[in-house]
């Protein structure tokens, strides 16, 4: 099941199951946030459960939330053979301390943004102005709940 975060013409904040082309909004009930139908036992099971309204045609006027609440997003880093590449013609020292990162027998985790400095698909992006290098890194973003068992994905954009 596919469930997304949208923004109605209204300016509402709505969960909704994606059907192929076909929004439906749901009407969350005693579930006060997406996060908490997540941290459930079953989240799949109680999502099924909920009541969904008449369904939104996927248009280009769809205004797309990121998938979170209040969540903090983390990140592994240099988890791909070109950012390790970047990273060594970045300079001598990076490319050193990179190294030992990718023969880790684990990944880097690192603290990346708290939930209101995450755009969603459409939205627009926030760069530093005195960024003189920013490099867009499509990403598997996965969904964790508070037990840390995979509950969903996405895809990111690593910026």
């Amino acid at each position: 099941m596919n469930v997304t975060k949208i923004l109605t013409p209204s300016d509402q904040v709505r969960v909704a199951r994606v059907e192929k082309n076909r929004l439906f909004p749901l009407q969350l009930g005693d579930y006060p946030s997406l996060a908490a139908i997540l941290a459930l036992d079953d989240p799949l099971s109680v999502l099924q459960t909920i009541t969904a309204e008449d369904p939104i045609l996927i248009d280009d006027s769809i205004r797309w939330l990121p998938p979170i609440d209040n969540q903090e997003v983390w990140a592994a880093g240099v988890t791909y053979k070109r950012s390790q590449t970047a990273r060594m013609e970045e300079s001598e020292a990076a490319a050193s301390c990179y190294d030992r990162v990718y023969e880790a027998d684990r990944p880097e985790l690192f603290f990346k943004a708290t939930p209101h400095r995450v755009s969603g698909h459409g939205q627009p992006l926030r760069i530093r102005a005195d960024a003189t290098w920013n490099v867009p890194e499509p990403e598997v973003t996965l969904v964790l709940n508070a037990k840390l068992d995979i509950v969903g994905l996405t895809v990111g954009n690593d910026m």
